[in-house]
């Protein structure tokens, strides 16, 4: 498929929520086993899937979305500064390919932020929890669709209780075949479905 400017707009707003959400949870599933080549293969899909870019980009855009990933990773000591220059690229990437976001660098940091919001979810108590996350990624989803936080937060609120489902998982020691990953998914299918009405409200 040949991508231009005039269909950019269109192009970021035809995902799949289904596709997206599986693909998302491959993802999560392995990020937390720390399986880098599963991750790596989740995040074509997914870059593909979410922003429909041409081959070449599509996969070099994933690869620095695993390098974000491997170096936000470690607890408590990573590099967020790092995730951010990989996510930074990401971005600019997607405006050579679509026109947007304007500013990459906005929304590096818009990005790494509910990396953080709900990292502080998972290990500090107190620290705002899923409230939190909602609130990061709805800021993320309005600058990069270009919509009011409103409208994407129910979005938000459904990806954040996906997280919540993985985190559970991830404290029963990441068993294969749990219940907690149906749930999880289906959380992901509601967020990216409620997203994709926003982004065309």
């Amino acid at each position: 498929m040949r991508f231009s400017k005039r269909n950019a707009h269109a192009a970021v707003r035809a995902f799949d929520p289904v596709d997206l959400a599986q693909m998302e949870s491959a993802a999560w599933i392995a990020y937390y086993r720390r399986e880098w080549g599963r991750v790596l293969v989740a995040s074509v899909g997914l870059v593909r899937c979410g922003f429909r870019m041409p081959w070449p980009q599509t996969l070099w855009g994933a690869w620095l979305v695993l390098r974000a990933n491997q170096l936000w990773a470690p607890y408590p000591r990573n590099d967020p500064d790092g995730a951010r220059r990989c996510m930074r690229r990401f971005y600019a990437l997607l405006r050579l390919a679509h026109g947007g976001p304007a500013d990459p660098a906005r929304a590096a940091v818009l990005e790494v932020a509910w990396w953080a919001a709900h990292r502080a979810q998972q290990h500090q108590p107190g620290s705002g929890g899923a409230p939190a996350v909602v609130t990061a990624l709805a800021r993320l989803y309005a600058y990069l669709y270009g919509v009011d936080e409103g409208i994407v937060r129910p979005a938000a609120e459904h990806r954040a209780a996906a997280m919540t489902l993985s985190d559970e998982w991830v404290a029963q020691g990441c068993p294969p075949g749990s219940a907690l990953l149906a749930a999880e998914r289906a959380a992901l299918v509601r967020s990216y479905a409620a997203l994709l009405a926003a982004v065309h409200h």
